[in-house]
């Protein structure tokens, strides 16, 4: 039997009973307070560790009256920053991951002509998602690039499509379109798959209309990024900054439109 220490009220000391294996027992009012055996401790019902743990650890329940030791903190850790494609690589000790990704920006138009309207770019889509990567050990990611402004008389291409593996992605904004009149305006890109999902501002023109003359539009903004700005006639149009914005358009007898900037992908890694 283990040894057991009873308070004597006679004395008011301890009395114990011996155990030729090393078991203690402390006990009061007959319920087992303290019990110390070769396989660990126990104190009221719970059980601790036999061993100390590493540095930095802490003690954590697992709800059914057992202590061991895990990584403490539980924040943030450290963050990895993509602007180019790549592959995303879970450090130790990371179990969760708040990822961000933005699509590349459109490419805005050019025109020549004083009745035609050159459109911005549209600003890419974003996203963001918390994302649980306990069985994760590595994601693959693309960034998408931004579109070309175009030559004159031409439209501006669209920016690419950034995305975190399968979790989560963000299309790149439309180009720039040029137009008589009344131009279409470039749609933004769209995020999805997140917890958050943004849409692209979209490019627009920049019609004088009390004189009939354009003088090219601005591209869109993204959750991260700018459009590029808006000019006047015969101007050098402007590229996007920042990561997805939309370039802007430009009118004039040689002009080309502004580059979109590229995407991004933010991981930021807890533990």
């Amino acid at each position: 039997m283990a040894t057991i220490l009873n308070a004597d009220t006679s004395t008011g000391g301890l009395i114990a009973t011996g155990d030729s294996s090393g078991n203690l027992e402390l006990q009061a009012d007959g319920t087992t307070k303290v019990a110390v055996t070769s396989s660990g401790v126990s104190i009221n019902g719970i059980a601790y560790p036999t061993s100390d743990g590493s540095a930095n650890q802490v003690l954590q329940t697992n709800g059914s009256g057992a202590l061991s030791f895990a990584t403490g903190g539980g924040g943030f850790q450290s963050m990895q920053v993509f602007t180019s494609s790549g592959t995303w690589t879970k450090p130790s000790g990371i179990t969760k991951v708040k990822v961000t990704v933005v699509g590349g920006g459109g490419g805005g138009s050019a025109w020549d002509s004083n009745n035609d309207n050159p459109m911005g770019g549209g600003g890419g889509g974003a996203s963001i998602e918390v994302i649980d990567v306990s069985g994760v050990s590595s994601v693959a990611v693309t960034i998408g690039a931004g579109g070309s402004g175009s030559g004159t008389n031409a439209d501006g291409s669209a920016g690419g499509t950034t995305s975190f593996g399968s979790y989560l992605q963000a299309t790149g904004g439309g180009g720039g379109s040029r137009s008589n009149g009344s131009p279409n305006a470039a749609l933004g890109g769209v995020g999805s798959n997140g917890d958050i999902n943004f849409t692209g501002q979209k490019g627009s023109g920049g019609m004088d209309q009390a004189s009939n003359i354009s003088n090219g539009g601005m591209g869109g903004d993204s959750l991260l990024g700018f459009g590029g700005a808006f000019m006047q006639k015969d101007s050098a149009a402007r590229d996007a900054t920042g990561f997805g914005g939309g370039g802007g358009g430009m009118q004039g007898s040689s002009a080309t439109g502004g580059d979109g900037s590229a995407g991004i992908v933010i991981v930021e890694e807890f533990s």
